[in-house]
């Protein structure tokens, strides 16, 4: 079919572009790519650093919720590991008695511009894939083209919710908020150093000096040495089915020969990284992050078995056939962690009599 095939040269085009893109951002020296990209960078940042300036000085508002807010996001384009931190975070914080909910954008969601609470069992392209893969570990979720008008619905179907967890927003400054955690990958840091789009950049580096905590996935001690960072491991051992989730089998089953694996992420490298950490060789299939898979892409004759990230599982259930497995990863983080947020939640609550955070633009002390 013609439509189809085009449809899969121009998907090709874009992941080969998105490849090249992504190796300049990470190389170990300037390319030419990201030297002929680093005037538009120029322009990014002095674009980024006048929409700071205008919230600072409140010529465009901040809307401030009743509850704290902690955001979770990262100064990187890209997946660092955000979505993860925030269900270990969501329940750690449920086991010390919080009731938190956590408020997203809801990438490529469909469903109009309203807010809306998200149920585990409702359709992807209605509330977007990171909020209803957290939905399913039993978090409250709620999804809005605004994240304050997000929030505002949690709030009304959740009164006993006592903070709100902004799965990321860090550059979402109409959003008032109390904790801002940044989220690096300690595998590839902050790349060449460079803004969008001649560098993975969305904020300068110093950036991560005035949030209040950093949390580095993966190990560099570089970034470890940063004050208030700490450290993020994911593991994961047993696949569970895409079609059948309660049936699991253990990593050594997909050691032998075509085992494929596919990966709609921010870093699909990482997961194809940590499949080969686990003895499997698969033959890689990246994809462009929150990738909606159709039965074409998954149309692999030769495979025996099809591996993918939980968000994948997610992106292709309508697709999946009985090879579909996805790796379920489990967040580490340090109890310490946890205490640093409570104390800092309390110690914004107790400023002026409410919750509230030092300016955006102040660097920690």
């Amino acid at each position: 079919m013609p439509s189809t095939r085009w449809r899969r040269v121009l998907r090709d085009a874009r992941m080969t572009l998105r490849e090249r893109l992504i190796g300049a951002w990470y190389a170990p020296r300037l390319t030419p790519l990201a030297a002929a990209l680093s005037p538009l960078s120029a322009l990014f940042a002095g674009l980024v650093w006048t929409r700071r300036l205008l919230y600072r000085i409140g010529v465009l508002p901040q809307e401030r919720l009743p509850v704290p807010v902690l955001v979770v996001g990262n100064i990187t384009a890209g997946g660092t590991g955000k979505t993860p931190l925030v269900i270990a975070l969501a329940r750690a914080l449920e086991e010390r008695g919080w009731h938190p909910g956590v408020i997203s954008r809801g990438h490529g969601r469909g469903g109009g511009s309203g807010a809306r609470i998200v149920d585990e069992n409702a359709a992807v392209g209605m509330v977007g894939d990171e909020p209803l893969l957290i939905a399913r570990y039993g978090i409250r979720v709620a999804v809005g083209v605004r994240r304050a008008q997000a929030g505002r619905a949690m709030l009304a179907s959740y009164p006993q919710c006592d903070l709100l967890i902004a799965d990321d927003g860090l550059q979402h400054y109409a959003l008032a908020r109390d904790v801002e955690i940044a989220v690096v990958d300690g595998a590839r840091g902050c790349g060449n150093g460079l803004r969008l789009p001649a560098g993975p950049l969305r904020e300068s580096p110093r950036r991560l000096r005035t949030v209040d905590v950093v949390v580095v996935n993966g190990n560099d001690d570089g970034l470890a040495a940063l004050p208030g960072a700490f450290s993020l491991h994911l593991a994961g051992e047993v696949f569970a089915s895409v079609v059948q989730p309660a049936r699991k089998k253990p990593a050594s089953v997909f050691t032998g020969a075509d085992v494929h694996a596919i990966a709609g992420i921010g870093h699909p490298e990482r997961f194809f990284e940590t499949l080969r950490d686990l003895g499997i060789t698969p033959i890689c299939h990246p994809y462009s992050d929150h990738h909606r898979y159709t039965r074409e892409d998954l149309a692999l004759p030769s495979a025996t078995a099809i591996l993918m990230t939980e968000k994948d599982a997610v992106n292709c259930a309508d697709a999946a056939d009985e090879r579909c497995w996805y790796l379920p990863v489990v967040a580490s983080i340090d109890a310490a962690l946890v205490d640093c947020i409570i104390t800092l939640v309390a110690s914004r609550a107790a400023t002026a009599g409410s919750h509230h955070r030092p300016p955006i633009f102040a660097a920690r002390s």
